[in-house]
């Protein structure tokens, strides 16, 4: 009977036991906020810092298990650069914004972390003093200013300090002002950190009866330039070498340098005063409205499919070339400005072509490559023997495979720039079938923080628009410093403070604005030296920029190369509706591209001091603007170029504008 149970029940269906429950996954909490340390740090140039990103959860807890990817902020750094796992190296003066998303190991969603990293100079190693007088008379005053220079020749803003070996013969206060007291020699002494200056002053007795001001009285326009001449007299005696201060009353409308140049920029009379030794004499300065305003005259149009870029014309003013943000150049016959016509094109591996440029005969040419999807980059080499038709010949891409973005075409050597390291290259295209590179400069090993972005060369000299690095200029073949194509020289540089012209840009748009040395132009004493900047954070108000940057600012400054080895800024000029982009100069006339501001045609005649847009010397404004335009009545000028009459301007967004300005108009108001 139990056996019988027993098999009764072991023959039963049997019901399945009920599966097992897995434990409950324990999900991660998300990652609520991410902390950058240190949020904000500076360091020197040369130097580097480790960030360091900590996640937490809401409760406040850290996750012990995340991936950080670290990157610079913006669409480009150009002072440093920052690394996979947070270290950031400073190449060159300015801000880094960094940025790095967090997430959790097992998956999540990121969170993202900020800091900035401000680059310093290094510590000061030298400081000029201006004016330097190695003579002064007894009861003589003036202000000596002192600039302090890092060794990579940026302006630092350390305090100076001042002293004199002998007090009771020159005296110096605090802020730099020189006293002679007495008879004697003294030397001064300037000092920022280790760094200083002496200058050893000679004091003569003061025989001055009468100072006086040539000319006393004169009559000019805004703009122009006065130099004053300042005369102490011992009787009938000139006295040499004095060194007088010049005084006008602050915000003026006018201004005098340390020289005793004037300039005004609004129209009214000025009175200025010299002072010398308790005496001072004066002189009336009027200035009358400059009047250079003309009317213009659209003489032709080429719209573009194709987001245009740089403009060349050939030698023979009858066909001109465009470049793209895109993979062709097209070939345009002006000999009818009135009617332009797309003859051809010339189409390469490329996602922009930036520069294209023939030799001074028009046989040959080059262009530029960025972006190439077989990476090779570098330039093109074309055969203009059939202007209408220009074909490729050759290529080089040896060196620069990291792309070119502009390029200048002198004797038989193409000056061009190398994206990939910053540096400056120099092509032979004498065998135009075969370029080779002769030449390679740059102005530190250190790569970092180098960056060439274009190149003019005029009579042997190379002038370089080095970014962070401001204008250089080399010899290559001028004979100053004994270079070559094949052996550039250092001649000199001239650096401005990016940082404190463009403050408003950075009150706008936040630190780590994008900014530097652009373009130049030499044209008699000056070398006309344009900034690109952009903000780092574009705003929708402000309208469409290039290529999704924002609104363009920028300055053009006037550099005084009449002593080539000691370059000084003297004048500047900046829009205030665009930035400045690619310069032309023709006679006493600059042309520039001036982005959204359209074309700006500026009097550049006579002697450049001050603010050249306050001084009215602007010609003509065109508003290259087309409402069937890619980004319909939005201008994005990009540059210009003149010839016989005619303005060629390519406009990023609307294609090529041919311009003419006009004779001064015979209406009357």
């Amino acid at each position: 009977m139990q056996l019988f149970l027993l098999l009764a029940a072991l023959q039963q269906p049997q019901t399945p036991a009920a599966p097992a429950v897995p434990a409950p996954i324990r999900m991660a909490a998300p990652i609520a906020r991410v902390v950058v340390e240190p949020a904000e740090a500076a360091v020197l140039v040369g130097d580097s810092i480790r960030l360091k990103a900590t996640a937490y959860d809401s409760a406040g807890r850290v996750f012990p298990e995340v991936t950080a990817s670290w990157f610079a902020a913006g669409p480009r750094s150009f002072e440093g650069e920052v690394t996979s796992d947070g270290l950031v190296k400073a190449g060159a003066v300015g801000t880094i914004s960094v940025s790095v998303l967090v997430r959790p190991k097992g998956g999540g969603r990121s969170v993202p972390g900020t800091a900035r990293v401000t680059i310093l100079p290094p510590p000061a190693s030298r400081v000029a003093l201006a004016p330097a007088p190695a003579t002064l008379y007894a009861g003589q005053s003036l202000v000596i200013r002192p600039t302090v220079y890092a060794p990579t020749g940026d302006l630092r803003k350390d305090q100076v300090l001042w002293t004199s070996d002998r007090p009771t013969v020159v005296a110096v206060s605090g802020d730099g002002r020189v006293t002679a007291r007495a008879a004697g020699k003294a030397t001064l002494t300037a000092t920022a950190g280790r760094a200083s200056e002496r200058l050893t002053i000679t004091v003569l007795p003061n025989p001055a009866t009468s100072v006086a001001v040539e000319p006393a009285t004169t009559t000019v326009r805004t703009g122009d330039v006065v130099p004053l001449k300042f005369l102490a007299r011992a009787g009938a005696r000139t006295l040499d070498n004095v060194a007088v201060e010049w005084l006008m009353g602050a915000g003026t409308g006018a201004e005098v340098d340390a020289d005793g140049r004037f300039v005004a920029a609004l129209p009214g009379t000025y009175r200025v005063t010299a002072s010398f030794a308790g005496k001072t004499a004066e002189a009336v300065i009027t200035a009358t409205p400059r009047d250079v305003r003309r009317p213009t005259t659209l003489v032709g149009r080429v719209p573009l499919k194709f987001m245009a870029a740089e403009f060349w014309l050939h030698p023979d003013g009858k066909h001109g070339y465009i470049t793209t943000i895109g993979d062709r150049a097209y070939a345009i016959d002006l000999s009818n400005p009135a009617n332009p016509v797309i003859t051809d094109s010339v189409v390469v591996d490329a996602r922009v072509i930036n520069d294209l440029m023939t030799t001074e005969d028009g046989k040959y040419g080059v262009l530029t490559r960025e972006g190439g999807s077989s990476r090779q980059n570098g330039i093109v080499v074309l055969s203009f023997e059939d202007p209408a038709h220009p074909k490729p010949i050759a290529n080089f891409t040896e060196t620069v495979s990291g792309g070119v973005h502009s390029t200048f075409i002198y004797r038989g050597y193409v000056y061009l720039t190398d994206d990939a390291t910053g540096s400056l290259r120099v092509v032979d295209i004498r065998d135009p079938y075969h370029p080779r590179q002769v030449a390679r400069w740059q102005p530190r090993e250190e790569l970092l923080g180098n960056y060439v972005h274009d190149v003019d060369v005029q009579d042997g000299l190379a002038y370089l628009s080095y970014w962070n690095d401001g204008l250089i200029i080399l010899d290559v073949g001028n004979g100053i410093k004994g270079g070559s194509p094949e052996n550039p020289v250092f001649v000199s540089q001239t650096k401005y403070d990016l940082d404190a012209i463009y403050r408003e840009v950075e009150a706008q748009g936040g630190p780590g604005f994008i900014r530097g040395t652009h373009t130049a132009w030499r044209h008699g004493n000056y070398v006309f030296v344009g900034d690109e900047v952009f903000s780092a954070r574009p705003r929708p108000t402000e309208g469409v920029g290039p290529m999704g940057l924002g609104r363009a600012w920028g300055r053009l400054h006037v550099v005084d190369v009449s002593d080539l080895t000691s370059p000084k800024v003297v004048a500047h000029y900046e829009p205030k509706d665009g930035g400045v982009h690619n310069v032309w100069v023709a006679g006493d006339t600059l042309y520039l591209g001036n982005y959204q501001g359209g074309l700006r045609v500026l009097d550049i005649s006579g002697e450049l001091r001050g603010d050249l847009l306050a001084q009215g010397r602007e010609i003509a404004h065109v508003i290259t603007a087309d409402k069937q335009g890619m980004f319909p009545n939005a201008p994005m000028a990009w540059g210009a170029i003149y010839r016989d009459g005619m303005i060629y301007v390519p406009d990023m967004h609307n294609g090529l504008f041919i311009v003419k300005v006009e004779g001064k108009s015979q209406l009357t108001p």
